[in-house]
C-alpha cells in the first residue's frame, strides 16, 4: 500500500525550502561580518581623508 501524502503539508514544506534557499543566496550576497564592516569603513575613512588632505583651498 501506498504512503498517504498530505498536500498541505507538502506546499508548505516546498515554500520552507524555497524561503530557506532564497535567505542563504542573501547570505552569500549581502553577509558579511562585523568585523569586515568594520574594516571597509575604516578603509573608507582613510580614502576620504587622504582626498581631502590633496584638495585645494580656494
Amino acid at each position: 500500500m501506498s504512503k498517504v501524502t498530505n498536500l498541505n503539508q507538502a506546499r508548505k514544506a516546498r515554500a520552507r525550502a524555497e524561503k530557506r534557499a532564497q535567505g542563504d543566496e542573501n547570505a552569500a550576497r549581502f553577509g558579511r561580518t562585523k568585523a569586515q564592516k568594520a574594516r571597509e569603513a575604516a578603509e573608507a575613512a582613510k580614502a576620504r581623508r587622504t582626498l581631502d588632505q590633496h584638495r585645494k583651498d580656494d
